[in-house]
């Protein structure tokens, strides 16, 4: 009974000892996750689905980061991250480059959309069957760099804008307004934008069926703006010792995309997951507008809508993430014959060699 009783001592120690082990090297572990923030080009919604999979799945924990998700609304993420509020973010090609030319140093470090969701959309009632007919209009624009793509769109057909200060008398009013589309549509303007996982849903939902619309997706008019990028900063990457961790901040962006692809592609394999994972995130901003402000409804249709832009061009051939040289180059082209770019960006704008770290494949530049 005795040596019963020693054993059973002991085996208790034992199993103490081991837990007390355990515990500490979790919590050794947790200690070694590496801050990261990461900021949103909007409030949360299935656009953004992969990053919250990634991060509701463990992917950045297994990578040793603690990933904050930050929304944003109508300002662009290229401020908070070039100010260190952020340090990465996504955003839309054109602001990326516009803000390289204004000597903001950004780097686009992969690629999430290979093909523009962005349109112009207006009532079939209206007769607007081309661009050419938008002269004389209404078209609601956004902020904060998002009016690109319609600058584009307008200025590919010989038409100015009342965005361009230097021009007298334009040919096309911009309406510009924060990005609910019932605010001024179709009362205040001609044309609206409308991306087609978002505000395309929710005109519908104003009671516009899409037999009622006409719908001007700007890639089929040679403007395939890239849109949902990942980016960082240039002081970001040369950091040596990323927030004293001890990884470099190459180091910490390789891993950050390593884990949010792997979210991603887990979203558009599992849609209907992803869109849960998406609903615990949101809240108003999750629903549509009038007869399909439904959370669910609106995020399944957004889910679908961004799975399409995701599973395009290099993701087909299993290169998620990868900025196609081809498309980037024609983008430069564009934004320069527009004016809208000055000069072809230096070669530092896109760094590729975080998107190889990442994947451990190689860049075709």
């Amino acid at each position: 009974m005795k040596n019963s009783a020693r054993i059973t001592a002991r085996l208790t120690t034992l199993v103490a000892a081991a837990l007390l082990v355990s515990n500490t090297t979790s919590s050794a572990q947790t200690q070694k996750l590496v801050p990261v923030k990461l900021q949103l080009k909007w409030f949360p919604q299935a656009q953004f689905a992969g990053f919250f999979v990634a991060q509701q799945k463990g992917y950045y924990k297994a990578e040793g980061l603690d990933v904050t998700l930050l929304p944003i609304g109508d300002q662009s993420p290229i401020q908070t991250v070039a100010t260190g509020a952020a340090d990465f973010g996504t955003t839309w090609i054109t602001d990326l480059l516009t803000a390289r030319q204004q000597g903001i140093g950004v780097v686009h470090i992969a690629q999430l959309f290979q093909k523009s969701g962005y349109t112009l959309v207006a009532l079939k009632s209206s007769g607007l069957a081309k661009p050419e007919d938008f002269k004389g209009k209404r078209v609601g624009v956004w902020p904060s760099g998002n009016e690109y793509p319609a600058v584009a769109l307008l200025k590919k057909y010989g038409l100015t804008t009342s965005l361009d200060s230097t021009v007298s008398n334009p040919s096309v009013q911009a309406v510009t307004y924060p990005f609910d589309p019932s605010i001024v549509f179709p009362d205040k303007v001609d044309l609206v934008s409308a991306m087609t996982y978002n505000e395309l849903d929710q005109i519908m939902g104003l009671g516009y069926s899409m037999d009622k619309l006409s719908v001007f997706r700007a890639s089929d008019y040679g403007i395939n703006l890239l849109e949902d990028l990942m980016f960082t900063s240039q002081k970001v990457l040369d950091d040596k010792n990323f927030r004293g961790s001890g990884m470099s901040g190459r180091d910490v962006a390789a891993r950050l995309v390593r884990a949010s692809l792997k979210g991603w592609n887990y979203a558009v394999k599992n849609q209907p997951e992803a869109v849960q994972t998406v609903l615990l995130q949101c809240g108003n901003t999750c629903k549509g507008s009038g007869t399909r402000a439904n959370a669910a409804g609106h995020q399944t249709w957004q889910m679908t809508e961004v799975s399409k832009l995701y599973s395009a061009g290099p993701t087909l051939k299993n290169m998620a993430g990868y900025l196609d040289p081809v498309t980037y180059k024609a983008n430069v082209t564009l934004l320069k014959s527009l004016g809208i770019l000055k000069a072809d960006p230096a070669a530092g704008a896109v760094d590729y060699s975080v998107w190889e770290a990442a994947t451990g494949k190689k860049a075709m530049k």
